[in-house]
């Protein structure tokens, strides 16, 4: 079919993250970088939600009666907070342990979220109002063909929401040398030469039929934390709605 979405899957990136599953929501556990730069990630969406569709930044569900999707959703980190933004979410992963671990999880804590084990690939013909996709790109098979998928799930004045490591030295330095040299990101999580610099993301966006609205990085320091500001070396993150 000329308009099939390529697959963009990476089955060993799959079947290292399914290995972490059971441990993904203990935040001292092997995915505790993730539950310590999602605060600022989060804030980062919700200000760009905000400004999107001209929200009450004081409510509490700024995304009543709006879908979303997070892809590579993992065990459900961001999708949980998602949902109780008021959205009616989907979560994909190409992890089946994940989605396991994210159905349970969103169970226990009251949600109706619904999981589908996958890629973007299997969501043809699906549209939602917010996409979103944290820390994924630099896994998939083909980036490019990932960034038309997400395009694709865009519904009409959508919103896209992107994070991804920047290939810089220090993002090598911070991530490779000592995240995995020490434990503090599992072995094998990261292949530094998968990450992509903005000025090679973006035009895939734009090729997509994105423009980019908003770009903040998110950087680390041992007295703050993770923040967002203008160091993009470590990491960033962007919006992009349809041209």
């Amino acid at each position: 079919m000329a308009n099939a979405i390529k697959a963009t899957i990476d089955p060993a990136e799959a079947k290292h993250f399914g290995t972490l599953a059971a441990d993904w929501w203990n935040p001292k556990g092997s995915s505790a970088m993730l539950h310590r730069l999602n605060p600022p990630r989060l804030a980062f969406i919700r200000e760009q939600i905000d400004a999107h569709w001209g929200g009450d930044p004081a409510s509490f569900t700024p995304l009543a009666g709006k879908t979303a999707i997070d892809v590579g959703c993992g065990a459900g980190l961001l999708a949980e907070p998602l949902a109780r933004m008021g959205a009616r979410v989907t979560g994909v992963d190409a992890a089946p342990e994940n989605i396991g671990a994210a159905a349970a999880h969103a169970a226990q804590s009251g949600l109706d979220i619904e999981y589908i084990a996958g890629g973007i690939e299997d969501l043809a013909g699906r549209r939602f109002d917010l996409v979103t996709s944290m820390e994924v790109i630099e896994h998939v098979a083909d980036p490019a063909a990932f960034v038309a998928g997400l395009a694709g799930a865009l519904a009409p004045g959508g919103l896209l929401l992107l994070s991804t490591p920047n290939r810089t030295a220090i993002s090598r330095l911070a991530m490779i040398t000592i995240g995995e040299g020490t434990g503090m990101i599992p072995r094998g999580t990261h292949d530094w030469s998968r990450f992509l610099r903005p000025e090679e993301l973006e035009p895939m966006l734009a090729d997509a039929g994105l423009t980019v609205i908003a770009r903040t990085g998110l950087s680390f320091t041992p007295g703050h934390g993770f923040t967002t500001g203008d160091n993009e070396t470590l990491n960033y993150l962007l919006a992009a709605v349809a041209a």
